[in-house]
């Protein structure tokens, strides 16, 4: 079975960490471009980071940009998100999604996803 699972979310302060991890099960995460995304009720999904499986080439939304650090494992098959400085407007589920072909900061574009974690921060 194809899987993705994300861990590491909660509650955190305004200018607090978190570190989120996406692993895989049912197949080696290692040869995909990864991204995360973020959403809240209402919203559209939104593009925070992707990192390719090629390069380790990165992106960063504008709204993370300096604060957020995407980067892959591959001897443990997992793709990391550190998110620093955070905000109150960085509240929302988080998701991993996976694609074996490019990468993008479009959530269409991605064939895999996790079933999400929630990120709150408030003080």
């Amino acid at each position: 079975q194809v899987q993705l699972v994300e861990s590491g979310g909660g509650l955190a302060q305004p200018g607090g960490s978190l570190t989120l991890s996406c692993s895989s099960s049912g197949f080696t995460l290692n040869y995909y471009n990864v991204g995360w995304f973020r959403q809240v009720p209402g919203k559209e999904r939104e593009g925070v980071s992707c990192i390719s499986s090629r390069d380790g080439s990165t992106y960063y939304a504008d709204s993370v940009k300096g604060r957020f650090t995407i980067s892959r494992d591959n001897a443990q098959n997992t793709v990391y998100l550190q998110m620093n400085s955070l905000k109150p407007e960085d509240t929302a589920v988080y998701y991993c999604a996976a694609k074996i072909l490019g990468y993008s900061s479009s959530w269409r574009a991605y064939d895999y996803w996790g079933q999400g974690t929630q990120v709150t921060v408030s003080s």
